[in-house]
């Protein structure tokens, strides 16, 4: 699996590049987006084609999933923390049935000992960010960790093929995609070299 991160601030043509992504087969899509409030999150969704709502998975203002047909809502670390320990309580009033429910990690420890029972899990940083400076790589080996981790910073065409001996079942990208010349083009590119190493390294799944 391929999620593409939101990038953090608007980019120009960032809706019209968003829908050829999804034409171009993205299935996860996270919408991180923390300086928007509930009406810009709207606005936004308002202008992606309705179709591809439901491969859209929201981090801020998880009642959207009550208005729009998305594909689940993620938990930042920190929210996780807050919120997770009591997820009854949290969970009550949204229509969260067939919905992926994920969240982001940064310490594997933490990750393995979760006793919530995530969609997926991200982790970061497995190298050093393309869009975030000073953001080292770490390197994390989750193959001992029986959860399905996606891993995440510094992840393009250069260190993909390193991620799948680590034991990730899935890249987050997010500077690969949107820091290049043509993010279609490049996530496209991205795809298939992905799809080729997933059957190198599985040949029978």
């Amino acid at each position: 699996m391929i999620v593409l991160i939101a990038p953090e601030n608007d980019i120009p043509n960032e809706i019209e590049l968003l829908n050829a992504l999804f034409k171009e087969g993205l299935m996860f899509y996270h919408l991180r987006k923390p300086s928007k409030n509930y009406q810009e999150h709207c606005a936004y969704l308002n202008e992606i084609e309705a179709t591809y709502h439901n491969r859209i998975v929201v981090h801020y203002h998880h009642e959207l999933i009550n208005k729009y047909p998305l594909k689940g809502i993620h938990f930042q670390e920190q929210k996780r923390r807050d919120y997770i320990d009591n997820p009854g309580r949290y969970f009550k009033g949204l229509e969260m049935f067939g919905k992926t429910i994920s969240s982001s990690f940064h310490e594997p420890e933490e990750l393995e000992s979760c006793e919530f029972e995530f969609d997926y899990h991200l982790l970061s940083p497995v190298f050093s960010s393309i869009s975030k400076e000073g953001y080292e790589g770490r390197g994390f080996d989750v193959n001992h960790i029986d959860k399905l981790i996606v891993g995440m910073g510094g992840i393009n065409a250069k260190t993909l093929a390193e991620t799948i001996p680590l034991g990730f079942k899935g890249i987050g990208v997010l500077g690969g995609v949107w820091n290049t010349e043509n993010p279609v083009e490049s996530f496209v590119a991205l795809k298939n070299q992905y799809t080729e190493l997933q059957l190198k390294n599985h040949p029978l799944l």
